[in-house]
């Protein structure tokens, strides 16, 4: 039976592990041929080659998504081998540098920034222009729940994350009229090899000791990975085009988008 996804073309940033991963054969699991794109080559190699394992169409993209000449080339790979892309998940991010703001590195700070804010930028300028002129494509940038708050010793990460969410809302605002829609979701909490990085950081050990002890009991917990699954699903539901009326919006995993629609009176 085919996917509910059957004819789309995915590009997936930071997909070598972590959410990205999860949501790339999510993705791939419901039809749609997918561009796996981070810097580590054989991270993506192997996910890509686990797709097309299970009789998926899947291209490994090694990318630096911060460089506007390794972006254009991720579009291009990805028109010739799969297609146009029809669906742009952007996921990179990185949860340092910690500590306080007159004291953390500030050229750290800077690109966890280009990171969070121009690799997002350089995203959709390389894909908006030919979803907006076929009149159809979907975003999904993925956020965090830290872009609604102020966190300290986390500044880097909050700036970085509230930028992102109201990236996807300029964007979606100004997307509608060519029948692109543009999401942001926070993906969950899992104990990824991110969140083992942070966890044995000194930084962060040193300035966020209560977070720390959080990743600790996520790591022993035995839903540790639960959301991996959860998010993956999110996407596939915005990918699916279901829920393009509530465009701009920035969801959690626990929010019912069905209740969204009828508050919003949309059709579903």
């Amino acid at each position: 039976m085919a996917g509910r996804l059957e004819g789309q073309v995915a590009i997936v940033t930071g997909a070598g592990r972590g959410f990205g991963r999860a949501i790339a054969a999510g993705l791939g699991a419901e039809g749609a041929a997918v561009a796996l794109v981070a810097r580590t080559a054989p991270q993506i190699e192997a996910a890509a080659g686990q797709l097309r394992a299970a009789g998926g169409r899947a291209l490994a993209v090694p990318a630096d998504v911060t460089a506007a000449t390794d972006v254009a080339r991720v579009v291009r790979d990805t028109e010739r081998q799969l297609g146009a892309p029809t669906l742009l998940v952007s996921n990179a991010g990185v949860p340092g540098p910690f500590g306080p703001i007159w004291s953390v590195d500030a050229d750290a700070w800077w690109a966890a920034q280009r990171l969070h804010i121009l690799a997002p930028l350089l995203l959709l300028q390389a894909v908006l222009p030919g979803m907006t002129a076929r009149g159809a494509g979907r975003v999904i940038i993925v956020s965090a729940i830290a872009s609604r708050m102020a966190a300290p010793y986390l500044s880097a990460y909050c700036v970085g994350k509230i930028a992102q969410t109201r990236i996807a809302e300029e964007a979606a605002l100004e997307a509608r009229a060519h029948g692109v829609s543009v999401f942001a979701i926070d993906p969950g909490f899992v104990f990824t090899a991110l969140a083992e990085e942070t966890m044995l950081s000194p930084q962060a050990q040193r300035w966020l000791p209560g977070m720390v002890g959080r990743l600790r009991q996520k790591a022993a917990a035995p839903d540790r990975d639960a959301d991996l699954a959860r998010c993956a699903r999110r996407c596939v539901e915005l990918a699916s085009g279901r829920y393009d009326a509530l465009s701009g919006g920035y969801f959690e995993l626990d929010d019912d988008l069905d209740a969204r629609l009828r508050a919003a009176g949309a059709p579903h």
